[in-house]
């Protein structure tokens, strides 16, 4: 009886002693499936795959499932469902996958509103381990006539006169043109995913309404004739402040549009709207640099392996200069707050300043808006509205056309006979109309 309480005893103080799960999140992305562990504290683990079925295995070391933890119908994106069960003192999680996966791994120490988190990243596993052919690179087909029995040769006949030799003109390339490209405005969705951004009191998150206002804006962009959308997200997953700017590069994007709603702790009587540009030295005013630092610590919230960066790149990508695109953002930045002014109270009537890493881009005009404040009970009921929104996403829309009034990109025409030759950078300039 003894032997058993003490056996009891030593159990019940190893479980105290053992590391919480205390929730399971999935994010599915464009690109992979997010599966987030929240736990109590720090812990190690390790993981493998298996196949028929596809399965990932994690060995979370003294873990244990804390009680009330409903699994049941946890399914999103790759992940078909998930299970656990105790193995040698810690956790056993089985995620059921529906294909085969390269998973990706790192723990995060706690930040803010969130403890320490295991997250593993489920990337689709190609195949194939030849690399795909783009359609313009494949070979081309090649025809061999079948083998013909040789024919009698003709009776000789008489050789007409020999024609002059007319040498052909070398055929000169025609110089490439400029011709009007089609205006593309990156539009970025604050915050989504593991990163919600700011709370409303209703409960009104700033992840979703900033992607129903982008969602908004791009469908007048896609509308404008000449025009062309490239939304950073278009759905609730996170993406790090580096890889927003990324998508905007990769798309050409001539203007990038970051979209935020903003939030107070104190004095809750702020509201109105704001728009920032990137600052090259300071903050404009003290909240700037507050909000600054907030937004920049979105990566830390949402989840991105810090430690594999380096401090001196992570340093250089974060202080490259700005001055070929300044003047131009607070071009568009002021007409932006103008057409802002007409549909909405502004928080600060001048264009404000400061260090957001998503703005930091070298290449492309930039601006944030910060459309209204969550913390703000009228602001927050405005924000909720479906025809608010829709005069949000008008009001730049205006201030973009108004921008685009007086800067206009354009790019080279590329014939055919140039298909063949090496591909090569066109650069984008803006052309300022007379």
């Amino acid at each position: 009886m003894r032997a058993a309480l003490f056996t009891l005893l030593i159990s019940l103080a190893s479980l105290a002693q053992a590391v919480e799960l205390r929730d399971v999140r999935l994010w599915d992305g464009p690109e992979n499936t997010r599966v987030v562990f929240d736990l109590q504290g720090g812990t190690s683990n390790k993981f493998f795959t298996l196949d028929n079925p596809n399965r990932l295995v994690i060995d979370i070391a003294d873990a244990h499932r804390a009680p009330g933890l409903s699994l049941d119908a946890l399914s999103k994106g790759v992940v078909k469902s998930v299970r656990t069960g105790p193995r040698d003192g810690g956790l056993r999680v089985v995620l059921d996958l529906a294909a085969e996966v390269d998973p990706k791994s790192f723990g995060l120490e706690p930040n803010g509103a969130y403890g320490h988190r295991l997250i593993f990243d489920l990337y689709p596993k190609n195949g194939s381990s030849e690399p795909s052919l783009v359609p313009d690179e494949r070979p081309a087909e090649i025809t061999v006539a079948a083998p013909t029995k040789a024919k009698p040769s003709p009776e000789p006949v008489s050789k007409p006169e020999p024609r002059p030799e007319v040498k052909a003109e070398p055929r000169k390339p025609q110089q490439p043109k400029h011709s009007e490209k089609p205006i593309i405005i990156a539009i970025d969705a604050g915050h989504g995913g593991e990163d919600p951004g700011a709370r409303g009191q209703s409960g009104l998150l700033e992840k979703d309404v900033t992607l129903r206002i982008a969602k908004k804006l791009a469908a007048l962009v896609d509308d404008t004739p000449g025009y062309k959308a490239v939304l950073t997200r278009k759905g609730d997953y996170f993406i790090p402040l580096r890889g927003r700017t990324a998508v905007a590069r990769k798309a050409q994007a001539d203007l990038f549009i970051s979209i935020h709603a903003n939030s107070m702790p104190t004095p809750r009587d702020v509201r109105g709207s704001a728009v920032y540009v990137v600052s090259e030295r300071g903050a404009t005013s003290e909240h700037a640099k507050l909000l600054a630092n907030l937004e920049n610590a979105a990566d830390l919230v949402g989840g991105v392996d810090l430690h594999s960066q380096h401090d001196d790149v992570a340093s250089v990508l974060l202080d490259i200069s700005q001055t070929a695109v300044r003047e131009a953002s607070f071009d568009l930045g002021s007409r932006l707050l103008e057409s802002l002014g007409a549909v909405n109270r502004l928080q600060k009537a001048d264009v404000q300043q400061a260090g957001f890493a998503v703005l930091k881009s070298p290449d492309m005009p930039s601006a944030l808006v910060e459309t209204a404040f969550l913390s703000h009970p009228e602001d927050e009921r405005l924000l909720g509205q479906a025809d608010f929104q829709d005069s949000l996403a008008a009001s730049l829309m205006a201030g973009i056309k108004g921008y685009f009034g007086l800067y206009r990109p354009q790019q080279q025409v590329v014939y055919a006979e140039e298909v063949a030759a090496p591909a090569r950078a066109v650069p984008v300039r803006l052309k300022r109309s007379r």
